[in-house]
């Protein structure tokens, strides 16, 4: 199945996910520390990473920016935790998805199984997709890399996914819906978590909701991505 590495320091909390996920057939690893869970990812390779935000050494949202360092391994935090604006910038940092504690091991196996859809998808079988241009923007999925007017762009993974996934429909308005269904593998969600991610891919892309040049919303409908209209001056992104 899946090589999961489970980052929690409750004793109990530990052994029942462990225990859970190894009668699910996956391969499991365990430690109690943000700095083990660091060791572990920089000389192993994991499938997942279930990450617990209250660590003894350093909190969970700080080892999941010192993960993106390092590593694109999914990441499910779990948390006791459920602060809508907590969720929104533990999602906005680079989690894949996230558990608000306790949870039951069907919600959690239901949660894991949509993030590995999501990874697996451009397996190695899988054509390469090809590269996207819009206007001045060009996006490769294989490389993960995106350029605006050959200015390279530092994105996060969900922005970038979110940019691709619009990239590849351009002129096409995308429901918030499909959004989070195809971006975030969720079936429902606030549309607060898109909105964050909008607004951060505006300032990259050197605009504004106000003044939009490549991202238009439509309110209550949904968004699309679409060159800037003739004459309109590109300029290069914030530094």
């Amino acid at each position: 199945m899946a090589s999961v590495l489970v980052v929690e320091d409750d004793q109990f909390v530990r052994s029942a996910l462990i225990r859970h996920l190894t009668d699910a057939s996956h391969t499991v690893r365990s430690v109690g520390t943000a700095l083990e869970a660091l060791r572990e990812v920089a000389h192993l390779r994991f499938d997942l990473v279930i990450l617990d935000l209250g660590l003894p050494d350093l909190d969970g949202s700080e080892a999941l920016k010192m993960l993106r360092g390092i590593t694109d391994v999914p990441v499910i935090i779990a948390t006791a935790r459920d602060d809508e604006t907590e969720i929104v910038r533990l999602l906005n940092a680079g989690a894949d998805d996230y558990l608000t504690k306790p949870f039951s091991v069907e919600h959690l196996s239901a949660r894991i199984a949509a993030v590995l859809r999501r990874a697996r998808a451009g397996g190695a079988d899988a054509p390469a997709p090809p590269v996207l241009r819009v206007g001045g923007l060009t996006v490769d999925p294989l490389r993960r890399q995106a350029e605006l007017d050959g200015a390279r762009l530092d994105l996060t993974r969900r922005e970038f996914d979110l940019l691709a996934f619009l990239a590849g429909r351009p002129g096409v308005v995308v429901p918030r819906r499909e959004l989070l269904a195809e971006v975030w593998q969720q079936s429902y969600g606030d549309d607060q978590t898109i909105d964050v991610h909008l607004s951060w891919l505006r300032r990259k892309l050197g605009e504004t909701a106000a003044r939009p040049r490549y991202l238009h919303t439509l309110r209550g409908v949904g968004v699309k991505l679409e060159p800037p209209a003739t004459g309109d001056g590109g300029g290069e992104p914030p530094r």
